[in-house]
């Protein structure tokens, strides 16, 4: 597989797709799944944790990654099974607030994302080449199925790193 190229995605999502090293991006994908959620149920103590008044907490964070890897992962769907359709945007600040993450544990959150991140990669890794290459519109931007997991990767990666760097 190789990485997407710039005329593959819009710009806004480049900062996700820089993140991820190399071209084989089913294996970062596969080993986020277990990585992450390792990584979460190290995090217990600091779940209500929150760095600054209005930011999300670690397990509304986690929250946004399952809403996110969800949403993307439709997209994925859609496109590669060749969706003409325009595929709406979401805002994450209000999926967030409607979600009621406190209420949950970060262990349950922690499970959520291992045991959805395993049912998508049933999916990532059925595509095949024309699949890859498929392009849609997703939030008003163009991007290919293959930028899309590079994209998904990323963004977990950019999130994990924000969460070293002001939460702990």
């Amino acid at each position: 597989m190789n990485r997407p190229q710039p005329k593959d995605y819009h710009e806004m999502v480049s900062g996700y797709i820089s993140l991820v090293e190399g071209n084989n991006v089913l294996e970062v994908l596969k080993q986020q799944g277990t990585d992450f959620p390792d990584f979460l149920n190290n995090l217990i103590e600091k779940a209500d944790y929150a760095y600054a008044p209005g930011k999300w907490t670690i397990k509304e964070m986690a929250g946004h990654l399952i809403d996110t890897e969800r949403i993307l992962t439709y997209r994925l769907l859609c496109i590669a099974r060749g969706e003409q359709s325009p595929l709406p945007g979401f805002e994450e600040n209000a999926y967030v607030e409607q979600a009621h993450f406190e209420d949950r544990s970060l262990l349950s959150l922690s499970e959520e994302f291992s045991l959805l991140r395993k049912a998508n990669l049933y999916l990532y890794n059925s595509l095949n080449a024309q699949e890859l290459e498929r392009k849609g519109t997703a939030a008003g931007r163009q991007l290919t199925v293959n930028a899309l997991l590079f994209t998904i990767a990323g963004h977990l990666i950019h999130h994990t790193q924000i969460i070293k760097e002001r939460y702990l």
